[in-house]
């Protein structure tokens, strides 16, 4: 980035800026009617409409002329072929291979990673087809009600967001609660409304070691034993998104029901992984992998497609444009829709 900021292209949009700074968006739209048609994109029933940008038409001809000097194009690419773009801790960035609905081949250190993925994504789905049918008792033989997941940051974040929205595709009958807080009063609201009886823990930490998470998992096998006062009872009632299988064990939950991920992916981006359990517990197996469908058609249009029609890259440099040229260093994101609750 430090030769990019010195670059010509980078002080030709320093001058633009000073040159557009002071024109009226309404001024830009009766110079130009089709400023719509030209500053909007479509993707299957997605309408990026970015015409209210403060920008012209030589606006996105230099951050384009930005893009290819930055190799933007080589560098989606080696995402997509697990090269180790996350130069801190030397790993892939591979989020993607999770909704990799092609199945085409993603190597890691040389090994095709797919074939791990669609492994968990199948246990998921006989674990999760068992809650939602009744078919997996709890300890006195009633079928799960509730479902109540304990993480912290991407392991609740994401999942929180997604079944808020997907609310409509739930199943009914099923609940769905979320545990972060380290506050106890966190979890001591949500055990007031879930019955021991019928209710699922699932703990999410990959190395079932992480502070917060562990505290109020303690605190909820504490809870559940006042109940069932036998800690075989425990492998009926929680499960584990975790790669630690002596601290699950130890915990006392069945490791076979102990969902693996990886360290190419990372926690705000883990909803795709074992980490979305209590999506697929909440709104059904078919639903999940119809989300991580539409997500794959986007990662392939971001993959494929030339910048001046690709959502996420115009996205990025408009992100740029407003960042590093205008002082804006924040950006927010208002859906106008309940279900989005948890979105931003």
């Amino acid at each position: 980035m430090s030769t990019l900021i010195t670059s010509p292209v980078w002080q030709a949009l320093a001058e633009h800026k000073q040159t557009i700074e002071g024109l009226h968006m309404r001024d830009l739209f009766a110079e130009d009617p089709d400023r719509f048609s030209k500053f909007s994109l479509q993707f299957e029933d997605i309408l990026f409409d970015y015409s209210k940008n403060r920008i012209t038409a030589e606006t996105m001809s230099l951050l384009y002329i930005l893009a290819q000097e930055a190799g933007l194009t080589d560098k989606i690419e080696a995402m997509f072929s697990g090269q180790k773009i996350n130069n801190t801790e030397q790993r892939a960035v591979l989020h993607v291979a999770l909704r990799n609905r092609s199945n085409r081949p993603i190597l890691v250190d040389g090994e095709d990673v797919m074939p791990e993925v669609n492994r968990v994504l199948a246990k998921m789905r006989t674990f999760s087809d068992k809650v939602r049918s009744g078919a997996w008792k709890g300890y006195t033989g009633k079928a799960i009600t509730d479902i109540v997941n304990i993480g912290i940051g991407g392991s609740d974040l994401g999942p929180k967001m997604v079944t808020t929205a997907l609310t409509p595709y739930a199943q009914p009958g099923l609940r769905v609660h979320f545990v972060s807080n380290v506050d106890a009063t966190n979890l001591a609201e949500t055990l007031k409304a879930v019955d021991p009886e019928t209710t699922l823990f699932l703990v999410a930490s990959k190395t079932f070691t992480t502070q917060e998470t562990m505290t109020n998992a303690n605190s909820a096998r504490d809870w559940f034993l006042a109940a069932a006062k036998d800690e075989a009872a425990i492998a009926k009632h929680f499960a584990a998104l975790s790669t630690n299988t002596e601290g699950v064990a130890k915990f006392g939950i069945d490791t076979d029901n102990m969902f693996e991920f990886w360290d190419w992916v990372g926690g705000r981006y883990s909803l795709w992984s074992a980490i979305g359990l209590s999506i697929a517990l909440y709104i059904g197996m078919d639903n999940f992998e119809a989300l991580l469908t539409g997500a794959h058609k986007v990662d392939e249009h971001f993959r494929t497609t030339p910048v001046e029609q690709n959502l996420p890259a115009v996205m990025g440099l408009l992100g740029i444009w407003y960042n590093n040229f205008f002082g804006a260093e924040s950006v927010s994101i208002l859906p106008y829709d309940e279900y989005m609750t948890h979105f931003p």
